[in-house]
């Protein structure tokens, strides 16, 4: 009888300890799947800029540097994402892609803020329309990057409280970086004068 009981505890340990590691190869897969999502929306993001640029070229012929900087932004952006999405979760790639991303909305904003003095590009009916999708395309992100951090908070959870992390260390399960893309312009302070 008493071999019966010892056998059954350690059934049950293990089947105990099974359970916490599926439910961290779960959490990890929910997070790398919701990461895909971000993927998808910012390719997409990636594949309308060079139709606003061309489309923008024709009136900011002059304003070439801008439009080139937009092009490097971005093409580093699809670097990033590209490193990212062998790793997501990994905290230089996460860091990478939002430091790419960030200087990517950095070289946009300066784009729209100078199509702002071109009236004729500003009614453009492609500019428009890229314009929209693009901002949708930024809401879209947003709500990606939003499940993809939740995501990690739920499998980073897992990793780290007891006896979660026991199992998450024997079994080698890292914890997973976070994605934030800062936009340096949400950031600034508004310049007051009242001279």
């Amino acid at each position: 009888m008493g071999l019966f009981i010892f056998l059954a505890i350690i059934v049950l340990v293990i089947g105990y300890i099974v359970s916490i590691y599926n439910g961290l190869v779960t959490a990890r897969n929910s997070y790398k799947n919701a990461f895909a999502q971000i993927d998808v929306q910012l390719t997409r993001r990636h594949d309308l800029i060079p139709n606003l640029v061309e489309t923008a070229k024709a009136y900011l012929a002059h304003e070439r540097g801008t439009l080139e900087a937009v092009i490097q932004a971005r093409n580093t952006a699809v670097k990033g994402l590209a490193d990212a999405k062998g790793n997501p979760g990994d905290p230089s790639a996460m860091q990478n892609l939002s430091d790419s991303e960030g200087a990517l909305n950095q070289s946009l904003s300066r784009l729209f803020a100078l199509s702002e003095a071109y009236p004729d590009l500003k009614a453009n009916q492609t500019m428009m329309q890229l314009s929209e999708e693009l901002t949708s395309t930024e809401n879209r992100v947003a709500f990606a990057r939003q499940a993809y951090n939740d995501a990690v908070m739920t499998y980073n959870n897992r990793c780290e409280v007891f006896p979660g992390s026991f199992v998450a260390g024997s079994f080698s399960f890292t914890t997973a970086h976070p994605l934030e893309i800062e936009d340096r312009t949400v950031r600034e302070v508004p310049k007051v004068s009242f001279s």
